[in-house]
């Protein structure tokens, strides 16, 4: 079966899609990161991930059999997705962890797309790829703070993961002649990583007050419509579009660290924020 053909250039659709998908990412790694029990939040968060498959997968049908190879290899990438994003947020700070781990992504998953999936993207998509980095990039320069070394390698395995899982599923979805479908599935079986949270920190779940356990199911539901959006976005356009506009999620993360925390400092954040834009109007309007 031919797998779905994409456009090149994404549709203004696609782009509000993706930078709606960007926000909510930010907000739920903020929540998680933000946690007193990470461990246990991204549990609830996976929970949230449990409560929105099983609605989808009982309101639409079963993707094609050609997808469930992806489905399987992206469930098992997303067990060390998260393993390796609890150990990055143990050890360093949002601001240094998230930049850096979507900061890589998207290059990688260009290269993934042209290598794997046979993407060939015009000169005008490399260049926005190039600033969405490059901005994304501005937020690590000149930190004060150094940076712990297991946090540096847990947030550059991080983004190999995104990259790995963004391929996976955009070829996936593509063959699953049902993208909710293959959307509702994925959300279930990845969510079976929620029982080894849970269960791990089970005494501390226990402890925890009814009004924390539903925001941190909250943030699921956030997060996995994230996902959701953007795996849709990847039947639209090509993963390399989609890879690099939902990386301005780090720029929504920084304007939230400046508005609502008060994090410092605001004149490197806008800067970066404004070479992301660039990137993402460069990825809009390239042929």
């Amino acid at each position: 079966m031919e797998p779905l053909a994409v456009s090149g250039t994404p549709s203004s659709f696609a782009i509000a899609l993706i930078l709606c998908a960007a926000l909510l990412h930010a907000l739920w790694n903020a929540m998680v990161k933000g946690a007193v029990d990470q461990p246990m939040t991204l549990g609830l968060v996976n929970l949230g991930h449990f409560l929105l498959g099983i609605v989808m997968v009982s309101l639409f049908s079963i993707p094609a059999a050609e997808s469930w190879p992806f489905l399987v290899a992206s469930t098992v990438i997303h067990f060390f997705y998260y393993g390796f994003l609890l150990l990055a947020y143990r050890h360093g700070d949002l601001s240094q962890v998230y930049p850096l781990a979507r900061g890589v992504a998207p290059v990688l998953v260009a290269l993934g797309g042209w290598g794997i999936a046979g993407e060939a993207l015009p000169l005008s998509g490399w260049i926005g790829i190039a600033l969405v980095s490059s901005g994304i990039a501005i937020l690590l320069i000149g930190r004060r703070i150094s940076f712990h070394g297991t946090a540096l390698f847990a947030a550059f395995m991080t983004g190999l993961i995104i990259a790995a899982y963004t391929v996976v599923d955009g070829l996936g979805v593509r063959t699953s002649q049902n993208a909710f479908g293959y959307i509702g599935w994925l959300l279930v079986l990845e969510s079976i990583s929620a029982v080894f949270l849970l269960t791990w920190r089970r005494q501390a779940l226990m402890q925890t007050g009814p009004r924390l356990i539903a925001v941190g199911i909250f943030g699921g539901l956030l997060s996995a419509i994230a996902y959701g959006l953007a795996i849709y976005a990847m039947s639209l356009t090509q993963l390399a579009n989609v890879s690099a506009i939902r990386e301005s999620s780090v720029i929504m993360a920084a304007l939230i660290g400046v508005i609502w925390l008060g994090e410092r400092p605001w004149k490197k954040r806008v800067i970066a924020a404004l070479v992301v834009a660039a990137g993402i109007i460069v990825l809009a309007s390239g042929g």
